[in-house]
């Protein structure tokens, strides 16, 4: 029997990138039918590290405590050569002054999954399990989609929205659909990685980097269950030329390498005394670095590994795609609820296309010094950089920007379409922070800034020197854009002075999702509704 449901967003795809746009939606009362071919979240660890801006949004979501209790801060990162330690760099609070969260946390996927999943439970949304697209079509008016369930026959469901998301995976049927080529190169080497607990000689408080002459092997501490101690994902690359087929066990499939193989390659590689008590789970893969021509295509839209796949260096898919969302979906619920015009849709393709390319260009660099064979890459990583990355990870000028490169706080649109500059402003040159960009953090009354940031909605902050009266700005976004706007003032301290690099009255107008808007010393409320208009095609 066929039925027809009819919403707002259809999401294909229940992993970290359809689950975060779902909990997005439920924030801004967008209704949705999200969809998945498994049967419930993942229960493999896979991807590990959380990173600051993450973190910062799961945090609008009270999910931010949640996930670093239940997680490990990456302290430290201990480098080891020939079995012995090298060098150590402290990671603890290599962001500290730039975000609430100045570290990495090491929290599996699975349990980031979870922690969305639970938060859709809680609102009383659920996911469509073992439920697989069979196509889509789309017109000017909206998309219509067919779906069947895995364990029926001939039962099929129509599913009519306004948009679509394709949140696949790498294998996206959305993106083949759309008829979206996928561009990039795959690296030659077959990588490990096995989640496993070890015995050894090494505190379980830090990331441990076996630095080898053609390679590297990394142990990821993560956190331990109730019957589990000292657990680690272990992750590294076989050689160049590695015969594959002669690790594989009879009846696997080709290119599967047996555990064994894998231990024998980790205890080569590192020569570090260990035994390795227990795998919980381990796989061989080939690492892709490519990305979408198009993040989007009429009614439909491309997020998470459905549009971008790059190397593991820096922990950086899973944070992004859980971007991704977070950027699509305010501008969808802003379309869907008339507050904005489709315009700004574009705006979506615009910045996360933009993102994913210098994403691919740094994760390569990155990879490539891991991994590389390069004889002056060895010689660089196995004598040069042990000694060396401590010190150079303490200096000022390489945290600033090393760690909001990591982090994704540092993630800017100024390029795009909704980033308003100067203008008539004969102040706008001599502000630090630029359209486009993230808010900075900094702390008011003790508390983060952010704080005040929590509602789905642009935040339009006036910091006032004292000398003026703001209650007829107040009164006028109160009356005129309630819904969408909300309306701060600030003094003027000193710190955000230092900030901003301004010390007279200026705006800030914030885009839902914490980018500016713009920032301009003219504080009435005309350049709020020339933005608004003519920016977001507000009526």
């Amino acid at each position: 029997m066929n039925t027809t449901v009819k919403t707002d967003v259809i999401i294909i795809g229940a992993g970290p990138t359809g689950l975060s746009l779902a909990c997005q939606l439920i924030r801004y009362g967008i209704d949705f039918v999200i969809i998945d071919l498994n049967e419930g979240v993942t229960p493999f660890s896979k991807a590990l590290g959380v990173h600051a801006r993450t973190l910062e949004i799961y945090e609008q979501m009270d999910l931010a405590r949640s996930a670093v209790s239940q997680g490990t801060i990456a302290g430290k990162v201990r480098l080891l050569e020939g079995g012995e330690m090298r060098g150590e760099v402290d990671l603890s609070s290599i962001g500290q002054g730039m975000t609430t969260y100045p570290y990495m946390l090491v929290l599996e996927q699975s349990r980031n999954e979870r922690l969305l999943y639970d938060y859709l439970l809680k609102h009383g949304k659920n996911v469509l399990w073992q439920t697989e697209l069979e196509d889509f079509s789309q017109t000017d008016a909206g998309v219509t989609t067919r779906m069947k369930d895995k364990d029926s026959v001939g039962s099929l469901q129509t599913i009519e929205a306004k948009y679509l998301a394709g949140c696949d995976g790498p294998k996206s049927p959305v993106r083949h659909g759309l008829g979206l080529s996928f561009e990039g190169g795959t690296f030659e080497r077959l990588f490990y990685v096995a989640d496993v607990e070890i015995d050894w000689n090494f505190s379980h408080d830090a990331l441990h980097v076996c630095l080898t002459r053609n390679s590297f092997v990394a142990f990821f501490p993560m956190p331990n269950g109730p019957q589990e101690k000292n657990r680690y994902r272990i992750v590294g690359a076989f050689p160049e030329g590695f015969d594959k087929d002669a690790g594989k066990d009879e009846g696997k499939d080709e290119g599967d390498v047996v555990y064994e193989v894998i231990e024998r390659r980790i205890r080569e590689e590192t020569e570090i005394d260990l035994q390795i008590s227990r795998v919980n789970w381990f796989s061989t893969y080939k690492v892709h670095s490519r990305h979408v021509e198009r993040f989007s295509k009429g009614r439909c839209f491309l997020a998470g590994d459905s549009a971008h796949v790059h190397t593991p260096a820096g922990g950086q898919g899973m944070n992004t795609g859980i971007q991704d969302a977070y950027n699509l979906a305010w501008k969808l619920a802003f379309v869907l609820k008339e507050n904005a015009s489709e315009q700004i849709l574009e705006s979506y393709n615009h910045e996360r296309l933009e993102n994913a390319k210098r994403l691919l260009q740094t994760t390569d660099r990155m990879f490539s010094i891991a991994a590389g064979s390069d004889w002056l890459l060895n010689l660089i990583r196995t004598t040069i950089v042990p000694p060396l990355a401590g010190y150079i990870l303490s200096l000022d000028a390489v945290k600033e920007r090393f760690f909001p490169l990591i982090s994704q706080i540092g993630i800017s649109y100024r390029d795009s379409p909704l980033s308003r500059h100067g203008g008539d402003d004969p102040f706008s040159d001599d502000f630090v922070v630029k359209a486009g960009d993230r808010m900075p953090y900094f702390l008011l009354d003790g508390r983060s800034i952010f704080d005040c940031l929590r509602e789905p909605k642009f935040h339009l902050i006036t910091f006032s020197d004292g000398l003026a009266d703001y209650e007829a700005m107040e009164k006028e976004v109160a009356s005129d854009f309630s819904q969408i706007v909300d309306y701060h003032v600030i003094p003027l301290y000193p710190h955000v002075v230092e900030v901003f690099g301004m010390d007279k009255p200026f705006n800030v107008l914030l885009r839902p999702d914490n980018h500016i808007g713009y920032v301009s010393s003219n504080t009435s409320p005309e350049a709020l509704k020339s933005y608004l208009r003519e920016v977001i095609g507000l009526s």
